[in-house]
């Protein structure tokens, strides 16, 4: 395989996109667009976030210590890439779509009720970085639409039509699964025996 060398770049795709909603001390809400996101830490469960210091979420993040990440459907595509383009210093992005907000339940930030899955959050630490700064979030509740739930309690995340991002271009997250986790390892099921019924000697 053939490969031409770049310069250090974050050519990291796919990579996730979501709707994060925040607010200040007086109670205004906003809500801004991000890719530089990622799960860092299971327990306790850790989302880092790349947050430009200029952003008018980052001052209301900071102030507050919370937020709530919003996982976006393809139906949502348009709403996510205004409000990564449009500052909440100029307009009201939640009043601009109409959105519908929804009250918190560990955090007094509303969660978008347009997303089937919300992850509510509390600020940890902040680390200067360069262009951005690294937030890491502790995930406190999540919220998510009970139509994604089966009868066993299994989420079904490809209902949910979520989207990713990949070099400022959206896309569906739609794909069949390749595998699932562990399966390069797993050994094959074992044919069950078919039961042999035993004469018994009189």
């Amino acid at each position: 395989m053939s490969k031409r060398n770049f310069k250090g770049s974050v050519m990291l795709n796919p990579a996730p996109v979501v709707l994060i909603t925040s607010q200040n001390k007086d109670g205004k809400v906003n809500v801004f667009t991000v890719a530089w996101v990622s799960t860092v830490c299971t327990k306790d469960p850790i989302i880092a976030v790349g947050i430009r210091p200029e952003r008018l979420s980052y001052d209301y993040i900071k102030e507050s210590e919370e937020c709530v990440i919003n996982l976006p459907t393809k139906s949502m595509v348009k709403i996510v890439d205004y409000c990564g383009v449009r500052s909440g210093r100029t307009e009201d992005k939640i009043n601009h779509f109409n959105l519908k907000l929804d009250e918190g339940v560990t955090v007094k930030t509303p969660s978008l009720d347009d997303s089937p899955i919300a992850l509510e959050c509390k600020l940890k630490s902040i680390t200067p970085l360069g262009t951005h700064d690294l937030f890491l979030l502790q995930v406190t509740n999540v919220k998510v639409d009970e139509n994604l739930i089966d009868d066993k309690g299994k989420i079904h995340f490809d209902k949910a039509k979520l989207i990713c991002y990949s070099h400022g271009e959206y896309f569906e997250v739609n794909s069949s699964p390749l595998g699932s986790f562990g399966y390069s390892v797993r050994k094959p099921d074992s044919k069950k025996k078919s039961s042999k019924k035993t004469s018994v000697k009189k």
